[in-house]
């Protein structure tokens, strides 16, 4: 009997290389010398990870999937495989920094400042800030091929930027320093101002004045040139601490270094004169920046008007505001609600009708809450002409009022014997869009009622019916009966 050997089974291994074999448990007395042992290879990265890892086997598969043999593995195959696939995987995302490492182990393999930066960047991102000073220190001992020749690579300050910045964000400013020292060591020439203003304004967040000071002369120091990011950040930190002398001091500095003050610069100084209840030099300031030319912000028109008027000064503020208006000064998007309000608390409606005339004749619209209170206020006294002319530009001009504040005025006008007008400025709503009510129509009628206008009357019931807003014949009977009785009662 001829008897046939078995095929060898076929070897279906991984691409990747798998950890060796573990030692027998069990001693030889054998003399026999040990076997040469076969290069060493890196083991998967999921050889190290702890037994708690969900699915290694998954893991593994991951892995082998979307990214190629270790011997073929580029920075570029593994920044596409950390965007597209590790990135917004729910249960491996978390292993990103791990399967850094395992690339740099590998001897074909070195990190470039792609792959630096995208960790960086997702450590800081994720708040792992613990890993990222390692990381760091990893890239100085280990830089981005680019920088094998004479100059350093371009995008190391980048990447040291954003993680002295996420530090800076915390308050862990020794980490901060030590990064930027590190940064010092891979850089061409001077970091630039930035970064110096990412820490001077760190500590200026976190109330650390004298440290930020401290920087600042760091800065001067290494001959980099202090830019007006700088020079605000110092002004607001002097004027929070109450040294409001030294800000102006380092203003005047400012300007003397050849920075050109800005809008920031000069609102944090009106600011603090306002603060100090120094309210003509805030004044002063304003036609200071004017006199430059530089262009106000919304924030300065609400430092210097509601300043004014939360001190009482009300009619002060009201002239400010014009004068700026005439002087095409006024940014757009200003509102000037507030003043408009408290000039309607103290009932001085002449001098908010002009300011809002004023506004509105230089393009700057009111808001439609402003509108509303000044409608409001009109009412209050009794100024319904008044309040009418302002809701016919309000419609002309496409700002809808709300229907509490539109009925309560054609009520008003129709209490005046004035329901022609008030039908007129319901026309005029509907062809604007504002969505009538069924109490709009009763007011006017009750208003046809009043003045014994039967047949008018008549046309918008009729209309009222076609509009479903009457629910019953019931309804219908009571509006034509008191019509013709010229006693119709809102109900």
């Amino acid at each position: 009997m001829v008897v046939k050997k078995l095929p060898k089974p076929r070897s279906n291994a991984p691409s990747f290389p798998l950890p060796s074999p573990l030692p027998p448990t069990t001693t030889t007395t054998s003399t026999l010398p040990p076997p040469p042992s076969p290069p060493s290879t890196p083991p998967l990265p999921t050889h190290s990870l702890s037994s708690t890892t969900p699915s290694q086997t998954q893991l593994t598969h991951f892995i082998q999937t979307h990214l190629p043999p270790p011997s073929s593995l580029t920075p570029h195959h593994l920044l596409a495989f950390f965007k597209t696939h590790l990135h917004h995987h729910p249960k491996f995302t978390h292993l990103d920094l791990h399967l850094f490492h395992y690339a740099a182990s590998l001897d074909a393999f070195r990190h470039d400042h792609s792959t630096f930066e995208w960790m960086a960047k997702t450590l800081a991102a994720t708040d792992r800030l613990d890993d990222l000073l390692p990381l760091l220190q990893f890239m100085v001992s280990n830089p981005c091929p680019c920088s094998d020749g004479i100059f350093s690579c371009p995008r190391a300050e980048p990447i040291f930027f954003s993680a002295i910045s996420s530090y800076c964000r915390v308050g862990r400013f020794d980490e901060a320093l030590i990064a930027f020292d590190y940064m010092r060591k891979l850089i061409d020439g001077l970091p630039s101002v930035g970064v110096y203003n990412v820490l001077i304004h760190g500590y200026v967040k976190y109330r650390e004045h004298e440290k930020a000071l401290g920087f600042y002369n760091r800065m001067i120091q290494d001959r980099v040139k202090p830019d007006v990011f700088t020079f605000n950040i110092l002004i607001n930190s002097y004027c929070r601490t109450l040294q409001f002398g030294i800000a102006l001091e380092m203003f005047k500095e400012m300007r003397i270094k050849g920075c050109t003050p800005n809008v920031v610069s000069f609102n944090t100084l009106i600011q603090g004169f306002f603060r100090e209840r120094k309210f003509e030099e805030g004044i002063g300031m304003a036609f200071e920046m004017i006199e430059m030319g530089c262009e106000f912000s919304t924030v300065t028109c609400e430092i210097l008007i509601g300043g004014l008027c939360r001190v009482g000064r009300v009619l002060e503020a009201s002239n400010l505001l014009i004068d700026f208006s005439k002087k095409g000064v006024l940014p757009n998007g200003f509102d000037c609600f507030d003043i408009i309000e408290r000039l309607c608390r103290e009932g001085n409606m002449g001098r908010a009708v002009e300011v809002m005339d004023e506004l509105w004749m230089k393009g700057n619209a009111p808001s439609l809450v402003a509108c509303t209170t000044l409608i409001e206020g009109l009412r209050r006294l009794g100024k319904i002409e008044e309040a009418v002319a302002l809701m016919e530009k309000m419609l002309k001009e496409s700002i809808l009022p709300d229907n509490v504040t539109y009925n309560c005025l054609l009520r008003d006008m129709c209490d005046a014997g004035k329901a022609t007008e008030a039908n007129k400025l319901r026309l005029l709503g509907s062809s604007k869009g504002l969505d009538l009510d069924g109490m709009t129509f009763n007011i006017l009628v009750y208003g046809y009622s009043r003045e014994g206008r039967r047949k008018e009357g008549q046309l918008l019931v009729d209309e009222m019916l076609d509009r479903g807003f009457i629910p019953d014949i019931a309804t219908y009977n009571r509006l034509i009966s008191g019509l013709s009785k010229g006693k119709i009662t809102l109900r």
